[in-house]
């Protein structure tokens, strides 16, 4: 794809891309995907991450333990003490990906529960947006956010909910970040969702290696290919790409920046 309007990647992993990162990052420059944000799923990830964006001027990270994992973790306070640290960093930017998945059993819900919560409190204390991972648990997220009270940004990362909660997230004040699986043929659901979002509350990723848009679907996903899902959205939306992509990327300062 030729350059477009500039963008950014809201949310990948260039930590299991198997590719150097340089590369990476002159192939999204290329497409116009000027900056990205990178996220852990463990320690070692998020460890990795805050390094990765003090290495780049074009990378900020994210921080967390992904819900998946929660259950591998035995010293929860030390490893929650040194998330802390990390989303203190100058150029750690959200603490994620944090929430719930009731798709995989690989953790067990009250525990996921208990470390949704704990990240809500490092957000808020580090003032850091939170970056959220909702996979088929959108009512206890919801819940958990009122019960806690929300960090003042918070980010529903590859939004999955359908249109009533696009409504419900907006009236709170939540962005919705849409990956790839936006332009999938089966995805009328999620393009309905992202009808109705705000122009000003959604954001573009690709969580790179997954979710590739058409026409590169079944092949692995990289930062490059968000202008692919931002063509896609200005669609939905009936918006000029130029203006989304303006859009998205004051609405990304607003929440990650100033970068």
């Amino acid at each position: 794809m030729s350059p477009g309007p500039a963008l950014f990647d809201s949310h990948t992993h260039l930590d299991i891309m198997g590719l150097p990162v340089p590369g990476v990052l002159d192939a999204a420059d290329a497409a116009g995907i000027e900056r990205v944000i990178t996220v852990g799923v463990d320690l070692e990830s998020s460890r990795w991450s805050a390094r990765c964006a003090e290495e780049y001027g074009t990378v900020y990270a994210a921080v967390a333990i992904h819900p998946n994992d929660t259950g591998a973790v035995t010293a929860l306070d030390d490893v929650l003490a040194e998330i802390e640290t990390l989303a203190g960093l100058p150029r750690v930017r959200a603490v994620g990906e944090t929430g719930l998945d009731y798709y995989r059993d690989s953790s067990d819900p009250a525990l996921q529960r208990e470390w949704f919560r704990a990240h809500i409190g490092i957000a808020k204390r580090t003032g850091k947006a939170l970056m959220i991972h909702d996979r088929e648990a959108h009512e206890d997220v919801l819940r958990i956010l009122a019960e806690e009270g929300p960090p003042d940004k918070v980010v529903f990362h590859c939004f999955s909910g359908d249109e009533q909660m696009a409504k419900r997230c907006a009236d709170a004040g939540y962005v919705m970040s849409f990956a790839g699986n936006l332009t999938f043929a089966s995805a009328q659901g999620l393009r309905d969702a992202a009808a109705v979002a705000p122009a000003d509350l959604v954001l573009v990723e690709t969580d790179a290696p997954f979710l590739t848009p058409v026409p590169y679907r079944g092949k692995p996903n990289s930062p490059a290919l968000a202008a692919y899902t931002a063509r896609r959205l200005a669609e939905v939306k009936n918006m000029d790409v130029a203006e989304l992509c303006a859009l998205v990327t004051a609405t990304g300062e607003r929440i990650f920046g100033p970068w």
